[in-house]
């Protein structure tokens, strides 16, 4: 079954590359952030970009990329900072939340034969009056079946603790959704041993000379002392009392900031600071310094060659901001293993008339 995607709200194009990977063309990326439209023109040269915010982008334009045969599908996995528990001064009237209605009017509009959303699992406790029930409703309305769940990347051969909701909708269909791979009965967890205990060592502040992309941030002295002090897998309960911030002073919650990561366990979720010692468990397992970018984008499970662009600080946001691609992928392959059986797709010029918007 041939499947071509137009990823809304690409970023560096985790999405893409797991789509990609099990067996579906990529026809387009979609995302208004210069450094990650870089990367994903460099990453995907044979994927038409839009450099362009979606409220400003008219239906018609899309239109224009979709083949005459085949099955389509639209991901569009918004910014997830609005919903974010991480986000403790979130507004309801951050316009970000208003992005996903923007992605159902193409929806609507164009009617592709699947739609994947992934975000945080605090989106959907906004409530069903709030945007994602809004686009659930949007999407049952249209004809489509909806599968929405909340999946943990870890069971998916992810080496993350990572939580997302997840929703496919299928036209006509029933939607399918992966099963877990990981975990239980099933294969072992993957770990952060099994994913980058190979990669060459490297100081705070260096990048290695045979990879722009295996970069770690300098650390402060009193950073590197506190450093020093942790163990494997470990965190601030092992410092002394002249180590520790004035905030930490006699609490005891959030401990994952200024840790280490444990070699024989799945990461910490990777986020748009992950390169950061200081703004959470990113710390190497061993080695004196947070983890590079190289470490964080395969512990997010984007492959060795995959290149990034912009400063550190931006390629570091792109990887937090990323769908594991390995979870896309399975994502996918439910999608690709769905009966043949069940109806062709509908041309496009039968489809619903298009305007611009």
């Amino acid at each position: 079954m041939k499947v071509s995607v137009v990823d809304f709200f690409s970023g560096c194009g985790g999405t893409s590359l797991g789509f990609r990977n099990a067996g579906m063309s990529i026809l387009a990326g979609i995302d208004n952030d210069p450094n990650a439209a870089a990367t994903y023109r460099r990453n995907f040269p044979e994927a038409k970009f839009f450099e362009r915010d979606i409220r400003e982008m008219s239906v018609a334009e899309v239109k224009k990329v979709l083949p005459r045969s085949g099955k389509i599908l639209f991901s569009g996995c918004a910014p997830c900072q609005p919903f974010s528990k991480q986000n403790r001064g979130r507004d309801d009237n951050d316009p970000r939340r208003s992005l996903l209605t923007e992605f159902e009017r193409f929806v609507v509009a164009l009617k592709p034969d699947y739609v994947v959303v992934e975000n945080v699992p605090g989106m959907q406790k906004v409530g069903m009056d709030g945007p994602l029930g809004r686009f659930i409703a949007a999407l049952e309305a249209a004809g489509y079946k909806v599968e929405c769940k909340v999946l943990d990347a870890s069971h998916f051969g992810v080496p993350q603790r990572r939580l997302r909701l997840v929703l496919v909708a299928a036209l006509g269909d029933a939607a399918p959704m992966p099963n877990p791979t990981h975990g239980g009965k099933r294969q072992p967890l993957s770990t952060v041993r099994d994913w980058i205990r190979d990669l060459p060592q490297i100081a705070a502040g260096e990048t290695h000379p045979d990879d722009p992309d295996h970069a770690a941030m300098s650390l402060s002295e009193l950073n590197y002392r506190r450093m020093l002090a942790t163990p494997e897998g470990g965190g601030r309960e092992s410092w002394e009392e002249d180590l520790l911030l004035n905030c930490h002073q006699g609490h005891a919650g959030h401990t994952d900031v200024y840790g280490r990561l444990a070699w024989d366990r799945p990461a910490s979720a990777m986020t748009t600071r992950c390169l950061s010692y200081s703004n959470g468990r990113y710390g190497h397992p061993d080695q004196h310094r947070a983890i590079s970018l190289r470490e964080a984008a395969i512990l997010q499970t984007f492959p060795r060659d995959f290149r990034f662009s912009g400063t550190l600080t931006s390629r570091g946001r792109q990887v937090g901001n990323a769908v594991p691609p390995l979870l896309a992928q399975r994502v996918a392959e439910a999608i690709l293993a769905m009966p043949r059986s069940r109806g062709r797709r509908t041309p496009l010029t039968q489809r619903a008339e298009v305007v611009p918007a």
